[in-house]
């Protein structure tokens, strides 16, 4: 059987706080405040081409993990569920190297805004990139795409926060001037950190931990004294 390789360009770009893979929570829905905006690239940003999406709450995004070196991908990867210690198939995991670097994502859809030749879709908490390419929409249809009783394996249930995070005195008080720009900001330092976002093989206690978050460095490290206690140390703008 010969078959014709398929040419894809993207029809969108994301904007997001997650500057970098590293603060990115493994799902969308695990934090509360991690919203972005998908602005249409041209031909793409028409009203016509969205007429209609406001009637739906949830999408489905399909979209480029562009971060990740490509041509690289194991038939086996170690999911962070696991421990990072036990091997499964690329295809029974969303692990980010795969033999075509695309990711699905379930998103809230909260406003279609068009104005002036411009297209935007403001979205919910994703797990997004910053300027992630996204390569097409679809709307989530709740009687097709629902499945109460569904077994997923190693995931079947929503990871609970591994790590308590407390604040050092100087980011509690650069953390008053931020939340004058993002409300709710530490908040959502607290539960993306929380999550526990360090690498299964890179969880040394004594090291110092950096997090790019709109136009803030986080950084936090571990108790030292308390494995499960994250401490942000400071909150440096970039």
């Amino acid at each position: 059987m010969s078959l014709t390789p398929l040419c894809i360009s993207p029809i969108g770009v994301i904007s997001s706080p997650y500057k970098e893979k590293f603060s990115v929570p493994r799902q969308a829905n695990l934090v509360q405040d991690g919203t972005a905006i998908l602005e249409l690239l041209p031909p793409y940003n028409q009203a016509d081409a969205v007429r209609g999406l406001d009637q739906f709450s949830h999408l489905w995004l399909i979209f480029q993990f562009d971060k990740i070196p490509t041509g690289k991908w194991s038939p086996t990867v170690r999911p962070p569920r696991l421990g990072g210690n036990e091997r499964i198939g690329v295809f029974a995991s969303r692990a980010t190297h795969r033999p075509n670097p695309l990711g699905l994502s379930k998103v809230a859809l909260r406003n279609v805004e068009c104005d002036k030749g411009r297209v935007r879709l403001h979205l919910g908490s994703v797990d997004l990139v910053d300027g992630t390419p996204i390569f097409d929409i679809k709307p989530y249809i709740a009687y097709a795409d629902s499945e109460p009783h569904a077994i997923s394996g190693f995931a079947q249930e929503k990871p609970l926060a591994s790590l308590q995070v407390e604040f050092s005195p100087l980011a509690l008080q650069q953390m008053e001037n931020i939340e004058r720009i993002y409300p709710h900001f530490q908040r959502f330092v607290r539960e993306i950190i929380a999550q526990d976002p360090r690498p299964a093989y890179q969880k040394q206690q004594e090291r110092l931990y950096g997090m790019h978050l709109y136009d803030y460095n986080i950084r936090w490290k571990i108790h030292h004294n308390h494995a499960d206690i994250a401490v942000v140390i400071s909150i440096e703008q970039i």
